[in-house]
């Protein structure tokens, strides 16, 4: 019974129009506060060590890294390389996008870093070229992920 309002009340919460990571927060701080008997100093001592974690501080910073990267122009070097090597072939910018985020992966050392900064260059250009957005998104994701 507790899961059924759990999920409607998580449901009614998004329907409303909120964002999923608010939707999820208030639904879990609901359920604490109303159908158990956890006492309040646990539940900010959990939320505050969890936030301790410095293996986590690492996504942030290497996103930032790819931010400084983009701007700098190493990642329009990157492009321009692999558009080089791959752009004569049949869907060569697709082609160089996974190239790029080898080549970016290999130097960021993130994921994440490098869908933010290859995707920003490569998707308007993908797009502007005829590609289709979702195309030109997976292209990026699954390059990102294979870096």
């Amino acid at each position: 019974m507790t899961g059924l309002i759990i999920l409607f009340l998580l449901v009614a919460l998004l329907l409303v129009g909120m964002p999923v990571s608010i939707a999820l927060g208030l639904t879990v701080l609901t359920f604490l506060f109303t159908m158990t008997n956890v006492p309040l100093d646990a539940i900010a001592l959990k939320l505050f060590t969890g936030i301790e974690k410095f293996e986590l501080m690492c996504i942030p910073f290497f996103v930032l890294a790819g931010m400084f990267m983009t701007h700098g122009g190493v990642a329009k070097r990157m492009i321009r390389f692999a558009t080089a090597m791959t752009g004569h072939w049949p869907g060569g910018l697709a082609l160089a996008s996974v190239v790029a985020c080898a080549i970016f992966a290999a130097v960021s050392g993130s994921s994440p870093a490098t869908v933010v900064a290859i995707g920003a260059i490569m998707i308007p250009a993908m797009v502007a070229q005829g590609l289709p957005k979702p195309f030109a998104a997976g292209v990026v994701a699954s390059g990102g992920v294979l870096g």
